[in-house]
Protein backbone atom coordinates (compact mmCIF):
# COMPACT_ATOMS: atom_id res chain seq x y z
CA UNK A 1 0.00 0.00 0.00
CA UNK A 2 1.73 3.52 -0.80
CA UNK A 3 1.58 6.25 1.69
CA UNK A 4 -0.90 8.22 -0.39
CA UNK A 5 -3.18 5.27 0.54
CA UNK A 6 -2.41 4.82 3.59
CA UNK A 7 -2.80 8.23 4.60
CA UNK A 8 -6.12 8.58 3.03
CA UNK A 9 -7.14 5.25 4.55
CA UNK A 10 -5.95 6.36 8.17
CA UNK A 11 -8.08 9.65 7.74
CA UNK A 12 -11.20 8.29 7.10
CA UNK A 13 -10.48 5.79 10.36
CA UNK A 14 -10.59 8.47 12.27
CA UNK A 15 -13.71 10.99 13.59
CA UNK A 16 -13.65 14.25 11.30
CA UNK A 17 -13.98 17.62 12.94
CA UNK A 18 -16.70 19.26 13.19
CA UNK A 19 -17.26 22.85 12.05
CA UNK A 20 -19.52 23.63 15.08
CA UNK A 21 -16.86 23.37 18.10
CA UNK A 22 -13.50 22.73 18.85
CA UNK A 23 -11.85 19.35 19.27
CA UNK A 24 -9.38 18.03 21.70
CA UNK A 25 -6.70 16.09 20.62
CA UNK A 26 -4.47 13.89 22.98
CA UNK A 27 -0.96 13.11 22.86
CA UNK A 28 -0.30 10.91 19.72
CA UNK A 29 -4.35 9.97 19.02
CA UNK A 30 -4.79 11.48 15.36
CA UNK A 31 -7.74 13.47 14.16
CA UNK A 32 -8.99 13.19 10.92
CA UNK A 33 -8.87 16.98 9.69
CA UNK A 34 -11.00 18.29 6.33
CA UNK A 35 -10.49 21.67 4.41
CA UNK A 36 -12.69 21.73 1.77
CA UNK A 37 -11.84 18.93 -0.51
CA UNK A 38 -8.60 18.79 1.39
CA UNK A 39 -8.55 16.14 3.79
CA UNK A 40 -5.97 14.29 6.10
CA UNK A 41 -4.92 13.81 9.88
CA UNK A 42 -3.15 16.07 12.63
CA UNK A 43 -1.50 14.12 15.63
CA UNK A 44 0.52 15.54 18.53
CA UNK A 45 2.94 14.74 20.67
CA UNK A 46 4.53 16.28 24.01
CA UNK A 47 8.40 17.46 24.02
CA UNK A 48 10.38 19.01 25.77
CA UNK A 49 10.70 22.28 23.80
CA UNK A 50 6.54 22.53 23.50
CA UNK A 51 4.00 19.96 21.38
CA UNK A 52 4.85 18.65 18.64
CA UNK A 53 1.80 19.38 15.79
CA UNK A 54 2.11 17.09 13.06
CA UNK A 55 -0.62 17.76 10.09
CA UNK A 56 -0.78 15.98 7.23
CA UNK A 57 -3.04 16.80 3.82
CA UNK A 58 -3.74 15.63 0.50
CA UNK A 59 -6.28 16.77 -2.25
CA UNK A 60 -8.34 14.01 -2.93
CA UNK A 61 -6.99 10.35 -3.69
CA UNK A 62 -4.59 11.54 -6.24
CA UNK A 63 -3.07 14.18 -4.15
CA UNK A 64 0.75 14.71 -3.04
CA UNK A 65 0.32 14.56 0.06
CA UNK A 66 1.66 17.83 2.66
CA UNK A 67 3.14 17.38 5.92
CA UNK A 68 3.59 20.22 8.02
CA UNK A 69 5.11 20.50 12.03
CA UNK A 70 4.64 23.27 14.14
CA UNK A 71 5.61 22.90 17.70
CA UNK A 72 3.68 24.97 19.81
CA UNK A 73 3.89 26.38 23.08
CA UNK A 74 0.55 27.52 25.57
CA UNK A 75 -1.07 30.02 24.23
CA UNK A 76 0.29 29.51 20.43
CA UNK A 77 -1.78 28.22 17.47
CA UNK A 78 -1.25 27.70 13.67
CA UNK A 79 -3.72 28.29 11.13
CA UNK A 80 -4.06 25.98 7.80
CA UNK A 81 -6.06 28.05 4.97
CA UNK A 82 -6.98 27.50 1.84
CA UNK A 83 -9.15 30.31 -0.61
CA UNK A 84 -12.09 28.38 -1.50
CA UNK A 85 -12.60 26.46 2.42
CA UNK A 86 -11.54 29.25 4.90
CA UNK A 87 -9.19 28.27 7.38
CA UNK A 88 -8.73 25.70 10.09
CA UNK A 89 -6.91 26.59 13.65
CA UNK A 90 -4.70 24.61 15.73
CA UNK A 91 -3.89 25.70 18.74
CA UNK A 92 -2.40 25.14 22.41
CA UNK A 93 -4.18 26.15 25.77
CA UNK A 94 -1.75 24.94 28.54
CA UNK A 95 -2.00 21.51 28.36
CA UNK A 96 -4.67 20.97 25.57
CA UNK A 97 -4.59 20.78 22.05
CA UNK A 98 -7.75 22.19 20.23
CA UNK A 99 -8.86 22.00 16.38
CA UNK A 100 -11.00 24.12 15.11
CA UNK A 101 -12.73 26.13 12.23
CA UNK A 102 -10.91 29.27 12.67
CA UNK A 103 -13.44 32.37 12.00
CA UNK A 104 -10.68 34.86 10.84
CA UNK A 105 -7.25 34.66 9.87
CA UNK A 106 -4.97 37.36 11.64
CA UNK A 107 -1.64 38.27 11.87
Amino acid sequence: MSIRNMLIATAFAFVSVTTAHADGLRPIEAKSIELGGISGIAYYTAEHDGFHVVTTLADGKAGTPIRVVSVLAPGQRVVLSTPQAGALEISREGDSVLVRKANAISN
